[in-house]
C-alpha cells in the first residue's frame, strides 16, 4: 500500500528546491556590514580602484573611488595590505578591525 500521492511528493520537492534557492541566494548576497562602513578591512588608495569588486587572496573587497572595503581574512593585517598593494596599487592608509597601520608600517606595505 502506497501512503504517498505523486502530487504530495511533487509539492515536497517544488518546497526543498525554493528552500535551496532562498538559502543559496542569502549565502550569496553582498554583506550588508560592508555598505555599512562596518569591515573589517579599509585601505585607503592613492590612486582610484579600475573595478568596483576585486578578488584578491580570496576576499572581496568592494571600492568606491579611492575607498576599498572588505571582510576578515586569515591573514595577518600586514600581509592583507601587501596584496592589496599589489592588485590595487599604492596605499595611503590602511586599517584592520579599526585599527590603522602606522607610517612605518604603511611604508613597509606599500615596498611589497
Amino acid at each position: 500500500m502506497n501512503l504517498s500521492s505523486p502530487l504530495r511528493s511533487a509539492g515536497a520537492v517544488s518546497l526543498a528546491l525554493v528552500c535551496s534557492t532562498l538559502t543559496l541566494g542569502a549565502a550569496l548576497t553582498p554583506s550588508p556590514a560592508l555598505a555599512n562602513g562596518a569591515a573589517f578591512y579599509t585601505a585607503e588608495l592613492a590612486a582610484p580602484a579600475a573595478e568596483r569588486t576585486k578578488i584578491i587572496s580570496g576576499v572581496a573587497w568592494q571600492c568606491e573611488g579611492t575607498s576599498c572595503a572588505a571582510a576578515k581574512s586569515n591573514s595577518r593585517p600586514m600581509v592583507v595590505c601587501q596584496r592589496v598593494v599589489r592588485e590595487l596599487g599604492e596605499v595611503t592608509g590602511f586599517s584592520a578591525k579599526g585599527k590603522a597601520l602606522d607610517a612605518e608600517d604603511l611604508a613597509r606595505c606599500n615596498d611589497r
